[in-house]
């Protein structure tokens, strides 16, 4: 059978999310993010922004850009759009092809996965290295090397293309588009309305590109690079400008 998911496998999915058959939503008390997590996020964003710069100006890849800055790696507090894919996915997974979850397996993962990353580098930063109020682009290295958890990064950086494949993917299915609209609101109304929009997002600005291959092969590429450049500790492993 083949893994891709067919036009029938996305009815159902957003099927299950507008009858939020998975079961009620359940309200995720909202907290503050520690200080040095928003610290720590903030500095991430605004490297993410510096590196991919000529991506976030580009006409095609700027949607799919603001994405991953805004809904992915974000100084935010994506507590109760976790909860709700966690919960989402644990229950339609026991009832749709495995086809048809794989990208929400994946999403799980990713931010399961970020969420720890973040929460140990932040820990060697402050812990280790004395961060206070700032991070300076060598303090961010060493706390990467402190951490010594160069397969979980690289992990992270694969995840994110797996996940771009999956959307790319489910733009080019027929009828995921509408079906997608005639969920919003039933979704909503449900209690499921950050991973509504979460999924609106991500959707659209894929479906803007027209082709995400160009864009999540550069991201790659240099997101690996400079995951072996701060492992090798080059003086400067974000100034990527010499490769473009």
């Amino acid at each position: 059978m083949s893994d891709i998911p067919t036009s029938s496998d996305a009815a159902h999915l957003l099927t299950h999310l507008a009858k939020a058959r998975p079961g009620h939503h359940v309200q995720v008390e909202g907290q503050a993010l520690p200080p040095e997590i928003v610290l720590l996020r903030a500095f991430q964003s605004r490297r993410l922004a510096t590196t991919h710069a000529d991506l976030l100006t580009h006409r095609r890849y700027r949607p799919a850009t603001e994405f991953f800055l805004t809904d992915v790696y974000a100084p935010r507090d994506f507590s109760q759009r976790d909860a709700d894919m966690q919960r989402f996915y644990e229950g339609v997974r026991r009832v749709l092809p495995e086809r048809a979850v794989a990208i929400l397996a994946d999403v799980v993962a990713l931010s399961n996965l970020t969420n720890e990353l973040d929460e140990r580098l932040a820990r060697a930063l402050v812990d280790e290295l004395g961060v206070t109020d700032s991070i300076t682009p060598q303090q961010y290295a060493a706390g990467y090397r402190i951490c010594d958890n160069y397969d979980d990064r690289l992990r992270q950086i694969k995840l994110i293309g797996d996940i771009g494949r999956g959307i790319d993917r489910l733009i080019h299915i027929p009828f995921v588009a509408i079906a997608l609209r005639l969920a919003h609101g039933p979704a909503v109304l449900a209690g499921w309305g950050e991973l509504q929009r979460y999924l609106e997002h991500g959707f659209a600005a894929f479906k803007h590109m027209k082709g995400a291959d160009e864009f999540l092969t550069t991201v790659d590429r240099r997101e690996t690079a400079i995951l072996d450049r701060i492992f090798a500790a080059h003086p400067e492993p974000f100034d990527l400008t010499a490769d473009r």
